[in-house]
């Protein structure tokens, strides 16, 4: 199995008042795994904790953040000396946010530093082409780039790696549904390859073609975890 989350919790200390602290529980006792060469479709509304998981996962919690629970990628448990080793290498964040793309470096560098980050070759070029994007939007700096064409930059870099697990969060969100098909289709051809992929989303219909399994996240909960043929 690449990824078992065992009975994991997240909550949050807040101070009531001056001195008391209470804790605000969002992620209570969730328990999913993803083989490899699956894509896992992580759907709920949003504020149900799915962002949350996936911070939890790639130890991006807040210091106010306590977990409990077990995380294992590969079979061994992924304690936050490993998820900083592994972070970028073996496991990807492909973000809901294009803010994450560097707004002083171009395109190529984008891809290029992702890539030596894990000890990968570049292949500027081809990992632009692949999600449909020529060679000469490597030139381009951030700003110059649309929203769609951002999107897909942001899944070239979080590839560039080659990471077994890549957790996409919301990663089709303002995409016309060409460029949300190159997405999606993109993690496909990764899972297809052997990768997997935990992909986070509010939007259900445009993932039943892509993924293999379902989970339904409702309150900090999950309530549901299926085939996706069943739905």
């Amino acid at each position: 199995m690449m990824l078992e989350i065992d009975g994991l919790s997240v909550s949050f200390q807040r101070y009531n008042g001056l001195f008391r602290q209470n804790l605000l529980t969002r992620l209570s006792d969730v328990s999913l795994d993803i083989a490899a060469g699956e894509i896992v479709a992580l759907v709920g509304h949003s504020g149900a904790g799915k962002s949350l998981l996936a911070h939890a996962i790639l130890g991006l919690l807040p210091k106010n953040a306590l977990a409990t629970g077990f995380i294992f990628f590969g079979g061994k448990v992924l304690d936050e000396q490993k998820r900083r080793e592994l972070r970028g290498r073996e496991i990807a964040l492909l973000p809901q946010q294009t803010t994450y793309l560097d707004p002083t470096a171009n395109v190529g560098d984008l891809i290029s530093w992702a890539a030596k980050r894990a000890g990968k070759p570049s292949k500027i070029e081809t990992r632009l082409n692949d999600v449909g994007l020529n060679g000469d939007v490597a030139q381009l700096y951030p700003h110059q780039l649309s929203g769609g064409m951002a999107r897909r930059v942001l899944m070239a870099q979080a590839t560039a790696g080659e990471a077994k697990l890549i957790v996409a969060d919301e990663p089709t969100v303002g995409l016309d549904p060409h460029n949300r098909d190159i997405v999606l289709e993109h993690l496909r051809t990764h899972a297809d390859k052997g990768g997997s992929a935990l992909l986070i989303t509010h939007d259900l219909l445009p993932v039943l073609s892509y993924a293999d399994r379902i989970a339904i996240l409702n309150n900090g909960k999950l309530c549901c975890v299926a085939s996706a043929s069943a739905f």
